[in-house]
């Protein structure tokens, strides 16, 4: 089951970056963080009070929920550079750094949570590592809007990696609907910190119904992803299930072809079909 909701997680996490990028030219990106963060607030809390686990709150061990805490100070770093990245730059450039936290994750997953070392998992590793740098920008490569882009995806592959294990350290006896739940309650301030601090309250007002729209279903999205990514992170190592999510990159890359025209290279296709491969070796 966690393999599927793995892919699950993948594949609406591809389409909520997409989303994301089809809205910039309606909403201030910072103005659009929040808003974002602010609908994943609201539709992650819905199913833990459903279900009723809201009253397993006060129940969780301190060491868990400092856990919980730091993994979504780290989840809310990565994905608000995730999404500053992708105002600035093409999403075929931004979403492939952004995935290089996938080799970190895993020696993260070895070293860290002692999660098997076995000889296809090194061979993976191997494969996804020679993908994801075949999709970096060459030197000299002209870029849309210069390389600022490339420090925030950065920052967000960073954050991301450690978002995975910290997700793994406090998910031993806490729901994962109430898990995520806390992970977004601690992201909402700092996503609309951006906006406050740097003076862009007045951008809200600027905001057009259609990215307004749009944004809103960015954030439905990547709630989802987020939802069934840590039910299976619960039940499945993370140096499997990160990997897979991090699959999202075939959605986006495909969705920006047919909506925004970004184009492969040879160079940029041979890496996707790397990280794919050095992906599904580890399914077998």
């Amino acid at each position: 089951m966690w393999l599927a909701l793995a892919f699950a997680s993948a594949f609406f996490a591809g389409i909520g970056a997409v989303l994301s990028k089809t809205a910039k030219d309606g909403i201030d990106p910072d103005a659009a963080s929040a808003v974002r963060f602010t609908v994943i607030f609201i539709l992650a809390w819905i199913s833990p009070i459903v279900t009723g686990s809201v009253r397993s709150l006060t129940e969780i061990g301190a060491v868990d929920f400092l856990y919980l805490i730091l993994s979504g100070i780290a989840m809310g770093g990565s994905w608000l550079c995730y999404f500053k990245a992708l105002s600035l730059g093409d999403v075929n450039r931004v979403v492939p750094v952004d995935k290089s936290s996938v080799v970190l994750s895993m020696l993260l997953a070895f070293t860290v949570l002692h999660e098997e070392v076995t000889a296809l998992r090194i061979l993976s590793m191997i494969i996804i590592s020679a993908g994801t740098l075949l999709m970096f920008p060459k030197r000299g490569e002209k870029q849309k809007g210069g390389y600022s882009w490339l420090v925030f995806a950065l920052l967000s592959a960073l954050f991301a990696a450690l978002t995975s294990t910290l997700s793994k350290l406090g998910a031993a006896g806490v729901d994962a609907d109430l898990g995520t739940a806390v992970r977004s309650t601690v992201m909402l301030p700092m996503a609309w910190l951006i906006p406050i601090l740097s003076g862009k309250i007045s951008e809200f007002k600027k905001i057009k119904p259609k990215a307004f729209f749009i944004t809103f279903l960015s954030g439905a999205a990547t709630c989802l992803s987020w939802t069934v990514y840590y039910r299976a992170l619960t039940d499945g190592p993370a140096g499997i299930v990160t990997p897979i999510e991090k699959l999202n990159l075939l959605v986006s890359v495909v969705l920006s072809y047919f909506i925004f025209g970004e184009r492969l290279t040879k160079r940029f296709a041979l890496g996707i079909s790397l990280i794919t491969t050095g992906t599904f070796i580890l399914v077998i």
